[in-house]
């Protein structure tokens, strides 16, 4: 009986060292990008459905944006069309854009299925509805690869309005150009852009590594915390590089135009955006602007 108790105490203790940061965020907008093998896994899938549904629930205004790569990668496969990356781009032909979309949007429904089958009202959208995402085409080191897409102005109005409707938006990287053709776009870059256009509390990002390390060789060096300047640093040293360069740029960027903190979570740690919001440690990185206070 006395073990008993003490499960019950220390789930007691979890909901009240969760209810400052359900105060202070309250009726506050965050953005989920999720992608990596978070998107792949079942089990991980519900994990972060079930994150984000009672994120809404406890008074925070999410905002899910998807990738889709792997799944894309897949079907390409299957109809025979070779991928092909420049600079971490996929260069992207009309077939291949025909087929983006296409995987893109079901993934998108899938998404709003699994939320809905919570009891939590969801629409799915693309960057092409209501002019959320307008684009110019992008090059890589002066290539053309492409139906590929440089966000060049968000429309968040449509994101406001449901919103307003206690809807949950989930958003797929696609947009068009002043021609009204169709791009295809990096979600790292959606999810930035958005957050920016719209000042949000939260941008997080789920992927497959644990944060940002002062030394990637050392598992014990990983920030909890990390200030832009840092972060700056660590750039220049080299210690960041890779895949991660442009999403810490795009997390810098990001702070510096009104977003109040970023996160880098492990999306293979089931419900770790629960565990980055709602508890004194976090278990990923956060990266927020020299003159910001400590989270607590």
């Amino acid at each position: 009986m006395e073990r008993d108790m003490q499960i019950f105490l220390d789930k007691a203790e979890v909901l009240i060292e969760a209810l400052p940061y359900i105060r202070r965020f309250n009726r506050k907008i965050i953005i989920v990008k999720y992608g990596g093998s978070a998107m792949i896994d079942e089990k991980l899938k519900k994990s972060v459905i079930q994150d984000v549904t009672l994120l809404k629930l406890v008074g925070f205004k999410p905002i899910i944006v998807h990738g889709g790569g792997k799944e894309i990668n897949r079907w390409l496969e299957r109809v025979n069309i070779k991928s092909e990356f420049i600079n971490g781009l996929r260069v992207t032909d009309e077939a291949t854009m025909e087929i983006a979309e296409m995987v893109l949007g079901k993934v998108n429904k899938d998404l709003v299925r699994m939320i809905e089958e919570l009891q939590i009202n969801a629409i799915g959208i693309s960057g092409k509805d209501g002019g959320l995402l307008k684009v110019d085409k992008k090059f890589a080191d002066g290539r053309d690869i492409g139906y590929v897409g440089e966000i060049k102005e968000v429309n968040p109005k449509i994101l406001y309005d449901m919103l307003e409707q206690d809807f949950l938006p989930v958003v797929c990287p696609i947009g068009m150009d002043d021609n009204y053709n169709t791009y295809n776009i990096n979600a790292d870059d959606a999810a930035c852009a958005i957050a920016k256009a719209m000042k949000v509390e939260k941008l997080a990002f789920l992927t497959d590594i644990e944060g940002v390390y002062a030394d990637p060789k050392d598992p014990d060096s990983l920030f909890s915390e990390l200030r832009i300047s840092t972060a700056r640093k660590l750039m220049k040293d080299g210690n960041i590089g890779g895949g991660m360069l442009p999403k810490i740029q795009n997390c810098i960027d990001a702070i510096e135009t009104g977003v109040s903190r970023v996160h880098i979570l492990d999306g293979r740690i089931p419900h770790c955006l629960l565990l980055e919001f709602f508890t004194n440690k976090g278990i990923g990185t956060a990266i927020l602007d020299d003159s910001e206070a400590t989270i607590s």
